[in-house]
C-alpha cells in the first residue's frame, strides 16, 4: 500500500514529519481518546462534540492510512465499526500524554505566556 505522504520532502526534520501525520486539529484528540482502548465512532463523537462527523471520519481514514489506527467492522445490524491504535500508534502514547500535561498547565495559567519579542 502506498503511503499517503510518499514523495513529500521532510527536509530532514523529524518533528515536521511527525506533525505532518498527527498535527491536524482533531487527530491529536482522536489519538488521545484511543489511548484508553478501542472506541466506536459514536463514542469518539461523544468525547469530541465539537468535531463534525465528516471531519472525524476524514481524520480516522488518514490515521488508518498512516498506520496509526486500525478499523474493525463488526457484524451487527446496523454495522458497527471500532477503532484502536496499532502498535505504531501506541508509540505515540508518551508524546500525546506530554502534550496533555502541557495543555493542562497552559489552560490553568492566569497570565499568558510571554512572547519571544518581550
Amino acid at each position: 500500500m502506498a503511503k499517503r505522504h510518499e514523495g513529500y520532502q521532510y527536509a530532514g526534520c523529524p518533528v515536521e514529519a511527525a506533525l505532518e501525520i498527527i498535527g491536524a486539529k482533531w487527530k491529536g484528540g482522536t489519538i488521545y481518546h484511543l489511548l484508553s482502548g478501542e472506541k466506536r465512532f459514536s463514542e469518539l463523537r461523544r468525547q469530541m462534540p465539537s468535531v463534525s462527523q465528516r471531519i472525524l471520519s476524514k481524520a480516522l481514514k488518514e490515521l488508518e492510512a498512516d498506520g496509526i489506527v486500525v478499523r474493525t467492522v463488526y457484524p451487527a445490524l446496523p454495522p458497527q465499526v471500532g477503532y484502536k491504535l496499532t502498535p505504531r500508534g501506541e508509540l505515540l502514547r508518551g508524546a500525546v500524554l506530554a502534550l496533555r500535561a502541557w495543555g493542562g498547565d497552559h489552560l490553568q495559567r492566569e497570565e499568558p505566556f510571554a512572547t519571544a519579542a518581550e
